[in-house]
């Protein structure tokens, strides 16, 4: 476990086994924080087989930064792993990141804290090209807790977290098995959001710049069933994109957070699909979940699957499938 520490009046280290004392004041009490992901709709702990490198930034009550933690080795893997760190006493809050210390890392602190750095100049941005991403991206992870440190003792902490990482394949499909095979490149396919750089507290920055997400994957030539009369032609694109948040009832920048799914023809020439994609994933709510609220339910899931059922090349009458569920005809306005 690599640790970046600021000393303070009484701080001092601690590994799993040992304290360093540096000629200051005796500390042996502190945390010991179990990592817990089971903010998904399984409910399940995924925490050991999905996070693979873990940073934890340290800051006390008054929000001013005391250190950093960092572990990247197959100690995550286990299911009994905990990080131990020495505190004095004191209330402090504990901000903790998976996926920015791995090597294929795809977000990544905009200012390292430093001694005297408060909390609120902690942000994190996903990497882009241009406020373009066609990559694949590695899965992020966050979470926070507060907690106390009193007495001669390691206090047992658990620090929940949530994935910000999602994967959306779009499928075009003909309805009729007759008709003409679908074909990926005669159509561009876009995501917009601006929902690159997040906060300490996960949420979104204002007043970013909208970033385009193109595909990371795509293809045709799919077969997707046979029915004896001939196949389902299919074409796809696949997306990776940051959190999803849904917009707030207020700021200049609230026009700017609702990301849009938007397909153009080069056959017709012209936008043939443009729909504000969170209401479009939120349709598919089951009452099953009637008591959780929409932004809990967009991010608890995070693999998604849109499938337009066209007729012959034809954008009117469209059906819309995610994630199996059938979206009402009523429902539907791709315009």
């Amino acid at each position: 476990m690599k640790r970046n520490i600021i000393f303070s009046l009484a701080i001092c280290t601690v590994s799993l086994t040992s304290c360093v004392y540096e000629g200051l004041e005796r500390c042996p009490r502190g945390v010991s924080l179990e990592f817990v992901y089971d903010y998904n709709m399984e409910y399940a702990d995924g925490f050991s087989s999905q996070v693979d490198c873990l940073t934890l930034y340290v800051y006390n009550e008054d929000g001013t930064w005391v250190g950093t933690w960092t572990e990247t080795g197959d100690a995550l893997k286990a299911k009994d792993y905990r990080m131990v760190i020495d505190l004095p006493e004191g209330k402090y809050r504990f901000v903790a990141y998976g996926g920015l210390a791995c090597g294929k890392h795809s977000f990544s602190v905009v200012t390292e804290p430093s001694e005297g750095t408060a909390i609120d100049g902690l942000q994190v941005q996903m990497a882009h090209n241009g406020y373009v991403s066609d990559a694949q991206l590695h899965d992020m992870f966050w979470g926070m807790v507060e907690a106390s440190v009193d007495g001669e003792l390691y206090k047992d902490v658990t620090l929940h977290m949530m994935k910000d990482t999602n994967n959306i394949r779009i499928v075009l499909q003909q309805a009729d098995t007759g008709a003409e095979p679908i074909v990926i490149s005669d159509y561009d396919i876009t995501i917009t959001d601006s929902n690159w750089l997040m906060a300490y507290d996960n949420s979104l920055v204002s007043g970013t710049q909208l970033l385009t997400y193109e595909p990371w994957s795509s293809g045709d030539g799919l077969d997707v069933g046979d029915t004896g009369d001939g196949t389902y032609s299919a074409a796809y694109a696949e997306f990776s994109l940051s959190r999803l948040v849904i917009p707030d009832n207020a700021g200049s920048s609230a026009a700017a957070r609702d990301p849009r799914l938007v397909i153009y023809s080069h056959r017709e020439a012209r936008t043939v699909v443009d729909i504000p994609l969170l209401k479009y994933l939120l349709l598919l709510k089951s009452e099953r979940y009637s008591d959780m609220g929409d932004q809990e339910y967009l991010d608890r899931e995070n693999l998604w699957s849109i499938v337009f059922l066209l007729n012959d090349y034809t954008w009117h009458d469209v059906s819309i499938i995610i994630n199996n569920w059938t979206v009402r005809q009523e429902d539907i306005e791709l315009q």
